[in-house]
This record gives structure tokens, C-alpha cells and sequence, in this order.
């Protein structure tokens, strides 16, 4: 059965945020089996070298599919949906437009976002650089807030593994505070945690993960 090494406990600060959320949801999404290898980040469990040999940045999420590793939540996402058919277009310009914006959730949007968050948590708020930050950003999301003016999801017309990665790095609700002025971004981020699969997936991350 596919594993996916997920956190069972991690600093409360991360938790119900943390990426290996975006694998789970997704498998929900496929309906594939799988089960959860747990892992303690305060107890280091990262930091051995059974793990680092899976990944060697010591990072959640990691699966393994029978022997096929594979790390980076991106990269997870699109090799499920090639395994399963699912959440993925069969035609090539349909695929061309998920791989798309996986890779500007993950980069675009993604980049200046956490970048900001991580300035100000460390002590930068109100610095040049962090108010340099949050311009970006906000241009970002600007620009994405006009891209989803009229659009259900943002790749296709279906849902697809680029509305996981996209409405996760957005915050996938738990913070709305990123995307409440920018309407259509936010109403399309409430589509998305609507869903059925990320509500099972977020229930049962939350009964099964500890706080530290």
C-alpha cells in the first residue's frame, strides 16, 4: 500500500498547516488507499538517517508507492494524478494548464507569501524588506484575484490537483487573513474547502496529530 509519511506530532504553531495536507486531500480527492507513517518533528524523527535517505532535506511530505519515493508536495500531487487518472486532464493542453498553475502556486504566489510570513515571524515586521515583501505579494494576488473573476477553479473548468495546491498555499482556510480583500480569490479558496475530501482529510489530520 502507498505510504505517506506525515506528521503525528509537530510545534502547535504548524499544525493544521503543514503540506503533508496537501497529499492526503489529494488522495482523498482519487480515492486510493494509503496509509500514514508518522512522524514526530519535535523528537527529530527527520533528522535520521533512515529518513534523510527517503529525503534528503529532512521534509514532510514523502510518499512511497511500492518503491517509488518521491518528495516535494508538487511533485506528490502531479505523480498521483498521473497514477490515478485523476484530478488531471488526459489531453495535453488540459495537462499544460494544471502544470501551470502547480507551478505558480508553488512559486508565484507561494514565494513572496511565506517569504513575508517568515520575515515578520523572525522579528522583520515593519522593515523595508518585509513591507517590500507584502507589496509583492499583494501584486500577486491582485493579479490572481482578476484571473479568477468569472472561473470556478483555476486550471479548468473541473477541480484538479492545481486547486489543491493553489487553496492550500493560500492558507486552505484555517487563516483567512491573506486572501480577505481579494474577493474572488477568497470565495474561490471557500469552493474549494467546501469539498467533502478536504473536510474527511482535515478532520482526520486533526485527530490524529498531536501539538507539541
Amino acid at each position: 500500500m502507498l505510504k505517506v509519511y506525515g506528521f503525528s506530532r509537530v510545534n502547535k504553531m504548524a499544525r493544521g498547516k503543514t503540506r503533508d495536507l496537501r497529499v492526503l486531500w489529494a488522495l482523498e480527492e482519487m480515492g486510493l488507499p494509503y496509509e500514514v507513517v508518522g512522524m514526530d518533528h519535535p523528537r527529530h524523527d527527520l533528522d535520521t538517517p533512515a529518513y534523510r535517505a527517503l529525503n534528503p532535506f529532512g521534509q514532510i511530505p514523502v510518499i512511497d508507492d511500492d518503491g517509488v519515493v518521491v518528495t516535494e508536495s508538487g511533485a506528490i500531487l502531479l505523480y498521483l494524478a498521473r497514477k490515478s487518472g485523476k484530478l488531471m486532464p488526459r489531453d495535453l493542453a488540459g495537462e499544460a494548464q494544471v502544470l501551470r498553475w502547480c507551478v505558480a502556486a508553488l512559486n508565484t504566489i507561494e514565494v513572496p507569501v511565506l517569504t513575508a510570513w517568515f520575515v515578520d515571524l523572525n522579528g522583520g515586521k515593519g522593515t523595508q524588506a518585509s513591507d517590500a515583501l507584502h507589496q509583492w505579494g499583494d501584486m500577486r494576488l491582485k493579479q490572481l484575484d482578476g484571473w479568477l473573476a468569472g472561473r470556478e477553479f483555476i486550471a479548468t473548468d473541473a477541480f484538479t490537483v492545481a486547486d489543491i495546491l493553489m487553496t492550500h498555499v493560500l492558507g486552505a482556510g484555517t487563516d483567512e487573513s491573506v486572501v480577505k480583500d481579494h474577493p474572488n480569490v477568497l470565495a474561490f479558496q471557500r469552493r474549494c474547502i467546501a469539498r467533502p475530501a478536504w473536510k474527511k482529510t482535515f478532520d482526520a489530520y486533526c485527530a490524529r496529530v498531536e501539538a507539541a
